[in-house]
C-alpha cells in the first residue's frame, strides 16, 4: 500500500476581517457580485472563508440589492 499524500489547505481567513476599509453594504455591487454565483445564489461560508458575522451582514446586503434591483434574483439561463 501506498502511504497517503498529506494535501495542504491554508486556511482561509475572512476578508472583511483582515481589511477594515472594506465595507460590507448593500449599494457597493461591486464587492457583493463577488459572493454570489452565476445562477445567482448566494455563496457559503465554508468555500470563501468569511466569518459568521460578516456572512450574515453578506446575505442581508445581497438580499436589498437584490429588493431594489441591484442585482438579480436569479442568474441568466443559456436557453
Amino acid at each position: 500500500m501506498r502511504p497517503k499524500k498529506r494535501v495542504f489547505q491554508r486556511k482561509k481567513v475572512c476578508r472583511f476581517c483582515t481589511d477594515p476599509e472594506q465595507v460590507i453594504d448593500y449599494k457597493n455591487v461591486k464587492v457583493i457580485r463577488n459572493f454570489v454565483t452565476e445562477r445567482g445564489k448566494i455563496i457559503p461560508r465554508r468555500i470563501y472563508g468569511t466569518c459568521a458575522t460578516h456572512q450574515r451582514q453578506l446575505c442581508e446586503a445581497i438580499k436589498r440589492a437584490r429588493q431594489i434591483a441591484l442585482l438579480p434574483y436569479s442568474g441568466t439561463t443559456g436557453r
